[in-house]
């Protein structure tokens, strides 16, 4: 009987361990913020990617906001797609898992905007910081229309992007 008891006592102490383990992890994680609230880059910040500073191209901006709420900012898509598919070859001990949101700045209203939901386009003849970049706007129709004028080859969506072609448009191959 004592031995059922103990292991009863002791299965519910585990389940009481993984629970409280479980909420500090989660309290640790900070909610999403409104894009319009995401951190800015200082005079300082680097991006990880190519070590320019970011402050300087305030309307290529893109920002990936950890759980824990720190944040890297790049000076363009481009580098913040290369950094998306490496995390620990930009910042060691960083992984997409850690990543709460990210963001690029919309080309026409240069606000900030998700990036996963934001059309990009490609092979246009407008440059970024780095050369050719992904040029990102918020609605399909504002990518059809920057297409056009800007003599763009294609429109991508974030999924649609390969971990190639950050590294082919700064080789002109795209």
């Amino acid at each position: 009987m004592r031995s059922r008891r103990h292991f009863l006592l002791g299965a519910c102490a585990c389940v009481w361990a993984a629970t409280a383990a479980a909420q500090t992890t989660q309290s640790l994680a900070k909610p999403p913020l409104p894009f319009d609230r995401l951190p800015k880059p200082g005079p300082k910040d680097t991006c990880p990617v190519c070590g320019m500073l970011v402050s300087k191209y305030p309307h290529w901006v893109a920002t990936i906001v950890y759980k824990d709420g720190h944040a890297h900012f790049f000076d363009g898509a481009k580098d913040m797609f290369k950094f998306w598919f490496d995390p620990p070859k930009y910042a060691p001990n960083h992984a997409r898992e850690m990543i709460a949101q990210i963001a690029v700045t919309d080309y026409y209203n240069l606000q900030s905007i998700d990036a996963k939901t934001a059309f990009y386009v490609i092979g246009s003849d407008v440059l970024g910081p780095m050369g050719h970049e992904f040029v990102p706007l918020a609605s399909q129709a504002d990518a059809e229309e920057f297409l056009k004028e800007h003599k763009g080859r294609r429109i991508l969506r974030f999924e649609q992007v390969t971990k190639d072609l950050p590294f082919k448009l700064d080789d002109g191959k795209f």
